[in-house]
């Protein structure tokens, strides 16, 4: 039986907090591994835009998220995908469960698992999410175009999303629960200068009400207790309301492990060392004033730092070499997480849809590709068909396991992508419309699933998945939503392994009736043969969870 790997740090968790531990253990030569079980970069991925991290005047959050990675990857950092279940810190060596059912070792550990965002709990806010509530406006701000906007906060992320919401509403109106604004002036005066954006003070929602959409909100007053009742405006058929309250911290499966605050996050000394030796935390997940991305990265070199200096005191005590040879060529995540630089669809398009940064970004990994795959573009008589004709001669031409065929195509939806054997038969892995932006990711793993060694994934779960009987999964995507990539490839994954499945990507811009159909205004959007729509992040096991649910219906 082959020895565990034991590292010398194990940071979980790839927010800013998270990849900063990275980079500074990286660079003290640490054998580190990172665990992420959602999406790289964490909460600064739902950022529109960053104004306030120095040196960068203005930045795309998923951009800045991905030079981070790349900095990270570059010093031999390995990036794994999988979420963290059990922690047994209490050791020398520290154990860790993914919900993978695989273990990791390391002399010591980072958590920086961020905190995700709060509901604030009102009737029919969980009975309407994916129907009008949403907590992401750059996954779901587009879906909203022409009609009313409602944002719910008073810090950061309120005035900032407000602001970045008015390019897609004809008006946003923002509920402040107090009488001004808990951000700088500066940041508040992104709403307050805006001219489609209106602000009302000491307000709350009290419920919020509808059928198939949101289509009313009952508001209160908290100083006079007068109610008021917005109804969705004639013509439109819902409004939208973006929740942007603060964030909880993701330490569920760290109570009686590591001390914790009344609210759930962790305590650290002003070295980021927990009472646990040898175990270390960083970011929005320790208890602290100022909870933002240049504090976050603070934090991860300070407990990288210190993480040195233990693991370095404790090699030397039991004579190990202290620096292990690490490879400073970039880390392949192929198999656990791939992000790349963040292209948004330009219609119509001009120039190369892949810039040389991604071409260099994809060449090694199409260079472990073993088979032949077919692009079988099946067309329309429309100007995206053509555009996705454009994109996916392109992409063949990136590696000499590739060949483009067309066909007149029939069907729903159109024009789309399917990927074949080197048979030629269906694989199961489908693209209606064109897989740029961050479904650029979902498209390469795709392809490494099929054609090169694939997504490593436990025993168990692969027999599970080549249980399921025929199904056919529909993802319904925004290519400017970060966690639609995860879910379209982990059931496009599901496809690969069992040739009854059938999962396929739908742009929702380019589908409006399936939206109408299935009241869509949330991504990403998984529909389950004609199932209830699921709406939100979802990772493997619960998607396999989901169609082991339906076969039994």
């Amino acid at each position: 039986m082959t020895e565990q790997h034991l590292y010398d740090l194990i940071i979980v968790g790839a927010g800013p907090a998270g990849l900063s531990a990275g980079l500074y253990a990286g660079r003290a030569t640490l054998d580190t591994l990172i665990i992420e079980g959602d999406t790289v970069g964490g909460q600064v991925t739902t950022t529109s835009v960053v104004y306030n991290y120095p040196a960068v005047e203005k930045v795309d959050g998923t951009q800045l998220m991905n030079q981070m990675q790349r900095q990270v990857t570059d010093f031999g950092v390995a990036i794994k995908h999988d979420q963290i279940a059990k922690y047994d810190l209490m050791g020398e060596v520290k154990t860790l469960t993914g919900k993978s059912g695989q273990t990791y070792q390391a002399r010591s550990v980072i958590i920086a698992t961020g905190a995700n965002p709060r509901k604030v709990g009102f009737p029919g806010e969980a009975e309407f999410r994916g129907r009008g509530i949403a907590y992401c406006s750059t996954c779901d701000g587009e879906l909203f175009t022409g009609l009313q906007i409602f944002v719910v906060g008073g810090g950061y992320a309120a005035a900032e999303e407000a602001d970045y919401l008015s390019r897609f509403g004809k008006h946003v109106t923002v509920l402040v629960r107090g009488d001004h604004f808990t951000c700088p002036p500066l940041t508040a005066a992104r709403a307050l200068n805006n001219p489609k954006v209106s602000v009302e003070y000491n307000t709350e929602v009290k419920r919020v009400d509808g059928d198939d959409y949101l289509t009313s909100a009952t508001l209160v007053n908290n100083k006079t207790g007068e109610e008021t009742v917005y109804h969705v405006d004639k013509g439109d058929n819902t409004f939208g309301m973006f929740i942007y309250i603060g964030t909880q911290p993701a330490t569920k499966d760290l109570e009686g492990i590591v001390e914790l605050s009344k609210d759930g996050y962790i305590k650290t000394d002003e070295k980021g060392a927990t009472n646990v030796p040898g175990v270390y935390a960083a970011g929005d997940v320790i208890v602290k004033p100022l909870r933002q991305i240049i504090t976050a990265a603070a934090d991860g070199a300070t407990a990288a730092t210190t993480a040195e200096t233990y693991v370095t005191a404790q090699k030397q005590q039991q004579g190990v070499p202290i620096h292990a040879a690490v490879d400073k060529k970039p880390a392949k995540t192929v198999g656990q997480t791939t992000q790349l630089d963040h292209q948004e669809e330009v219609t119509p398009h001009e120039g190369n849809w892949l810039t040389a940064d991604i071409d260099q970004q994809l060449r090694p990994i199409f260079d472990r590709l073993t088979k032949d795959v077919t692009f079988q573009v099946n067309t329309n008589d429309s100007e995206l068909s053509q555009q996705l004709v454009s994109f996916v001669t392109e992409f063949a031409d990136l590696d000499d396991h590739f060949t483009v065929t067309t066909v007149e195509g029939n069907g729903n939806y159109l024009p789309m992508l399917k990927l074949l054997d080197g048979d030629g038969d269906d694989t199961g892995l489908h693209y209606a419309g064109i897989p740029t932006g961050h479904e650029l990711n979902s498209l390469v793993l795709g392809v490494y699933n099929v054609a090169g060694p694939g997504q490593t994934i436990a025993p168990e779960m692969v027999d599970r998945i080549k249980k399921l009987g025929p199904v056919d999964i529909r993802i319904g995507v925004s290519l400017t939503c970060h966690f639609c990539p995860d879910v379209v490839a982990a059931c496009q994954h599901m496809a690969a392994l069992n040739p009854g499945i059938t999962a396929t990507m739908i742009d929702l811009q380019h589908f409006p009736a399936l939206r109408k159909e299935k009241k869509i205004m949330s991504v990403p959007a998984t529909m389950i043969g004609d199932d209830p729509v699921i709406f939100g992040s979802q990772s493997l096991e619960e998607l396999v969870a989901a169609v082991e649910k339906h076969e039994q219906q």
